[in-house]
């Protein structure tokens, strides 16, 4: 997975899941090149924050592989995934010998016990419906969207295009496009300011889509002109709110300042509220005296300037003072 929507798929269930459970992306299967989109270690002590997380929380009830897909995958692409989830497994074993120090006995020799190891789950993401994948591995629906195979493959299909519109699949239907991703954008924008999805998904969202460093397919420029859209109501209903705020103000001469001062404040507030909340996804601590400095930002180019830094940062010093 190289391009843009691939990045904001991977960073989007990382972030996502990072809320419940241990979760890092392009994890390296040894043995082999290849590397796992998203692994997901559920912890014990978030359970009941898992469980209102939705239909994520649920994929991720135990440990599992995420591997989304920009359209929909092949049968051998879905058997490359396989092949990851099986030698991935047997690298947790060799890592649970190591960490317990056990040998490992020849082969004529009775084996030891062995630590036991969970098999992970392979969870594949499919925008639309992978007729031969379901048809291989005969997977059968245990919901709306969501399919299971054979006992013992351990391996659930979701097709994007068949989930209910609803906030509990809101995360994954982010994963799509098109229309897909318009409904799932507008039912993002109308959830509370408070809603962890927006906490998540608003920064990387205006990262990813919005960014043009990197050349881009005509899809992944439709997809950003979508977003686009989007950041530009945001903004267009902050101006709206802002102009309302100054004209409650604003009296005869001073309508107008009141109107600009309103406008102004709202941008800054938003913008800080963003790098705050990217911060926190991303499991930095922000100081007392910092968060004051961040709120009292109103340069609109410099809270931007600290988001980009944000999102991808490992430390606050690299976001507020990057080295010159």
């Amino acid at each position: 997975m190289h391009n843009r929507s691939d990045q904001f798929a991977k960073n989007l269930l990382r972030d996502g899941l990072s809320l419940v459970s241990a979760a890092e992306t392009e994890v390296e299967v040894l043995a082999a090149t290849q590397k796992i989109d998203v692994y997901s270690v559920p912890d014990p002590a978030r359970e009941a924050e898992r469980a209102a997380m939705g239909l994520l929380g649920e994929l991720a009830a135990e440990p599992s592989l995420f591997e989304p897909f920009h359209s929909t995958p092949s049968l051998r692409q879905v058997r490359q995934c396989l092949r990851k989830q099986l030698t991935w497994h047997h690298e947790l074993e060799r890592r649970a010998r190591s960490a317990a120090g056990a040998v490992v006995p020849d082969e004529d020799a009775d084996a030891p016990p062995q630590p036991a190891v969970d098999f992970p789950a392979l969870v594949v993401i499919s925008p639309g419906r992978p007729e031969t994948v379901l048809g291989a591995y005969r997977c059968e629906p245990v919901q709306a969207g969501v399919y299971h195979a054979v006992p013992g493959l351990a391996m659930r299909v979701v097709v994007l295009a068949e989930l209910p519109r609803t906030r509990a699949t809101l995360m994954l239907r982010l994963l799509g496009s098109g229309r897909l991703l318009r409904e799932a954008v507008a039912d993002l924008v109308a959830l509370p300011d408070d809603a962890w999805e927006r906490s998540i998904a608003t920064p990387l969202l205006v990262h990813f889509r919005l960014a043009r460093q990197e050349p881009t397919t005509d899809e992944e420029d439709d997809v950003s002109a979508e977003i686009r859209a989007w950041f530009e109501e945001c903004q267009q209903k902050l101006r709206a709110e802002a102009r309302k705020e100054g004209l409650r103000e604003g009296r005869d001469e001073g309508l107008k300042e009141g109107r600009d001062e309103g406008l102004k404040e709202g941008r800054a507030e938003e913008g800080a509220r963003a790098v705050l909340t990217t911060l926190r996804v991303r499991g930095i601590a922000v100081p007392d005296a910092a968060r004051e400095r961040i709120l009292a930002e109103k340069d609109p180019e410099t809270l931007e300037r600290w988001l980009e830094r944000a999102i991808v940062a490992a430390s606050l010093a690299e976001v507020l003072d990057p080295p010159s």
